[in-house]
């Protein structure tokens, strides 16, 4: 996998997102923010190769254009792209043009799966060490 999009309110506004969009990032994967809403959220880290708002490309998810022009704009193709909603249809869209879908229900979940996906062993750990050791096992 070459780069991580993710949503915004649901997703990366969970505390320990940002943080863990970054570890992803400064390993070199592309990173990039994808929302339905109208504007550019107001004060972004500086984690990512690309935002896309609907209200900018005058396209929303789950059609699939959107999707395309996220990887489009990160340089990669659809299926080099891993993609995190708390929506499962707009999950759903991102599938249909080959993206991994990750289904967003909780950062314990996610970061298990992104630890899979993209090797982030370290990440995991951080999360277990915030989490008190009762977080699923990451091997």
């Amino acid at each position: 996998m070459k780069a991580l999009v993710v949503d915004y309110a649901g997703v990366f506004t969970d505390d320990g997102m940002p943080e863990v969009v970054a570890k992803v990032h400064a390993r070199g994967i592309k990173t990039a923010l994808l929302s339905n809403a109208d504007t550019v959220p107001a004060g972004l880290p500086d984690v990512f190769d690309a935002v896309v708002v609907s209200g900018a490309v005058g396209v929303a998810k789950p059609d699939e254009a959107i999707y395309r022009h996220v990887a489009a704009l990160l340089g990669v193709e659809p299926g080099d792209c891993v993609f995190v909603d708390d929506v499962a249809r707009y999950v759903r869209g991102a599938v249909r043009v080959g993206m991994v879908g990750v289904h967003h229900r909780d950062l314990e979940s996610t970061v298990d799966e992104l630890t899979v996906l993209f090797g982030l062993a370290a990440a995991a750990d951080q999360f277990e060490a915030q989490d008190g050791g009762g977080g699923g096992d990451v091997e």
